[in-house]
């Protein structure tokens, strides 16, 4: 099949790698005409494991190519996925400005039928008038689809190709076929194809990431109690895990969420409760103790240094809000950070892959180090705060002969606790005795 993929974000540039992987011709489009240079001479701009290499076999392969002529990618594709950004708003609802430029864009481009999917995480109705939009530009026939994606950064490439699930919102049996065609080759084990209508797609995403949203702050909230009780949060995880009805996933305590699904999309469904004067009275506890915990992780370093940072330096170990990724969107690393300069601290900050993007948030405020031992030279304190595999297993007698201080605070849960404290560190974890 020919297809248009609109947005090279980190959604649209999985998409279209994997499609033209699967022998469909693809056109990924962008009005950012440096970025398109930047994607033909191969550069890409996020971090995914394996994204680059298929990337670069299905250019040279002549199946997935890249432009900012929008009309012409329209024009010569049967199939056009909305895959462009849906930031937040002051006021929590999604950003739809893009798609619904796009939307109108499309309008205006058409030829003949085409299928239009929103692939953006957008809310209930947005479909509803992506295709009003299009309808004003054009006389020719056309189906609108919701086709949510349910990519883990970190995971995304094989997250596409071994799918849980295919979720089609439509309710034109066409379009649902030529959905059922275009996934067949990733669902060939039996992940199910479920086709419902549109506003129920649109809601499946939502309703997916504030559920997980939620597991994660009610971890955090039990972590809390366990410490105020003397209780051990790994041992209730694990407690609650081994029930079948609970499982495993999502049940780590924490600084908090981040990225760009779990803080925006929580925020949105939010916001269409207020709309449809339907409160979302957990997911706003949700949020709030989200956003407290990184808080209260900056608290405990205030008190153990009695509020005294203005001549304390601190070692960071993470950046990215979570591992295998250089996404720092709503990354707990910034408000924690932000908090200690704020205080009078030094910060030194190193990350496998979220250095550039530090850079640009931090500039020269904080110092940024080579490697993670020389971003503890002299440090007061080491703080934790992304699960890193390259920080579970490091040297620490070589930890300990460059911080002035051996104090650690791990925010993640990923040091024990009693080995730890029998090299000589003061160590401090979340949830645990």
């Amino acid at each position: 099949m020919n297809i248009a993929v609109i947005g090279t974000g980190y959604v649209g540039l999985v998409v279209g790698a994997c499609f033209a992987e699967s022998g469909n011709e693809v056109v990924c489009v962008d009005n950012n005409s440096d970025k398109i240079a930047k994607l033909e001479m191969g550069h890409i701009p996020i971090y995914e494991p394996g994204l680059p290499e298929l990337i670069e076999r299905n250019v040279r392969d002549h199946r997935l190519t890249f432009t900012t002529d929008l009309k012409s990618a329209v024009q010569k594709s049967k199939i056009i996925f909305i895959a462009v950004g849906t930031p937040t708003t002051s006021s929590g609802a999604a950003d739809l400005s893009a798609v619904y430029a796009v939307a109108t864009a499309i309008g205006k481009a058409m030829n003949e039928y085409k299928v239009v999917i929103t692939k953006s995480t957008v809310p209930v109705g947005t479909a509803d008038t992506v295709r009003d939009l299009i309808d004003k530009e054009t006389n020719l026939e056309f189906d609108v689809v919701s086709n949510p994606e349910f990519l883990k950064q970190g995971a995304a490439v094989d997250d596409f190709m071994r799918p849980d699930r295919i979720v089609v919102g439509t309710d034109n049996p066409r379009a649902a076929e030529i959905l059922r065609e275009l996934y067949a080759p990733f669902v060939r084990t039996g992940s199910p194809i479920l086709v419902v209508d549109i506003r129920t797609s649109e809601m499946v995403k939502y309703a997916a990431n504030a559920f997980l949203a939620a597991r994660i702050s009610f971890m955090n909230e039990i972590s809390n109690l366990c410490e105020a009780v003397g209780a051990d949060v790994d041992m209730v995880r694990k407690g609650m895990a081994a029930d079948s009805r609970i499982g495993s996933a999502f049940l780590f305590p924490g600084v908090g969420y981040g990225g760009s699904c779990f803080p925006k999309d929580t925020r949105a469904l939010i916001q269409t409760g207020r709309e449809f004067t339907t409160p979302m009275r957990i997911l706003e506890a949700v949020e709030a103790v989200n956003n407290d915990q990184a808080h209260r992780f900056v608290n405990r370093v205030i008190d153990h240094f009695k509020g005294k940072l203005k001549d304390k330096r601190f070692g960071v170990w993470g950046l990215s809000f979570k591992p295998r990724t250089n996404d720092m969107r709503d990354a707990p690393a910034i408000r924690i950070i932000e908090q200690l300069l704020r205080k009078g601290a030094a910060i030194s900050a190193y990350d496998p892959e979220a250095m550039e993007e530090g850079k640009r948030i931090f500039g020269s405020r904080i110092e940024f180090a080579p490697n993670n031992y020389d971003c503890l030279t002299g440090a007061d304190a080491l703080l934790l705060v992304t699960e890193w595999q390259e920080f579970r297993n490091p040297n620490f007698e070589r930890i300990k002969a460059a911080m002035r201080n051996p104090v650690i605070f791990d925010g993640r849960n990923i040091f024990e606790a009693g080995h730890i404290r029998d090299l000589g560190f003061t160590y401090f974890s979340i949830g645990r005795k």
